[in-house]
């Protein structure tokens, strides 16, 4: 009996560990102050810019992680675990030594920033480059998500479709994508929030235009709370809605295995 109250204890210490920082922030601004940082056309670009980097890197994600998920989850191969952890390794590095590290690739002594600057295109210091480092960290989220998905369809479904004649191709977007689908937009979601609120990676390769968690780190070196909480406020805001969808798409999903 002790020990059920005990864990009741360090779950609410947990709860109340999270949510004082996040409701005393909430509750700060006033009516008023949240109105005019709405009106502030600075703050409604980075914020704009924030949310269209953040979907355009999760549906780049889409694109280039879902054969790469589905190969995790179907395939058995050497050295699978490692690449599987090279893929994590957005997760956990630094942020800012992710944008040193894209730097160095798109640095003009290094092949891949020759073949950019022959054709005139730079990542750094413009939208680009925001996505660019914005796809980098979400597409783990990503790539993990969808491979769930993809291990949760029984691979008889896919056998059965194939000994009926239907291609890997019909197989894949008749059978195992709308199976898996749940995942798919989990992921999404998950690499959506993870990009909104990259700050690290970004100041390195672009400052400017600015996202809008830089925009709230320089307000607050700049003003102090009163001008950056209200632009937190707006991006708290935007990730509550994620992250409820999220949870709602979460307790729905996969219930054809039930």
């Amino acid at each position: 009996m002790k020990f059920k109250y005990l864990l009741y204890f360090l779950a609410s210490v947990a709860i109340l560990f999270v949510f004082l920082p996040l409701f005393n922030i909430l509750a700060k601004p006033s009516l008023n102050g949240l109105i005019s940082t709405l009106n502030d056309k600075e703050v409604l670009n980075s914020l704009f810019l924030s949310l269209y980097a953040s979907i355009t890197a999760a549906i780049i994600s889409v694109i280039i992680g879902t054969p790469l998920a589905y190969i995790f989850a179907r395939k058995n191969f050497p050295l699978k675990k490692v690449l599987e952890g090279i893929i994590d390794l957005p997760i956990m590095i630094p942020h800012p030594v992710i944008g040193i590290a894209i730097i160095s690739v798109v640095a003009k002594d290094y092949w891949i920033g020759k073949i950019l600057a022959k054709y005139g295109i730079s990542i750094l210091g413009n939208v680009k480059g925001v996505i660019i480092v914005l796809t980098y960290v979400g597409l783990p989220f990503y790539i993990n998500s969808a491979k769930a998905g993809f291990k949760a369809v029984p691979e008889r479904l896919e056998y059965v479709s194939r000994s009926l004649g239907k291609s890997f191709f019909i197989t894949f977007f008749k059978i195992t994508l709308p199976l898996s689908y749940k995942s798919i937009i989990e992921g999404v979601i998950m690499s959506t929030a993870r990009a909104i609120s990259e700050f690290g990676a970004v100041i390195i390769i672009a400052y400017h235009p600015m996202v809008a968690p830089v925009l709230i780190y320089e307000r607050f070196n700049a003003y102090g709370l009163k001008y950056s909480i209200p632009v937190a406020v707006m991006l708290i805001l935007i990730s509550l809605i994620l992250f409820i969808c999220l949870r709602f798409i979460s307790s729905r999903k996969n219930n054809y295995l039930s």
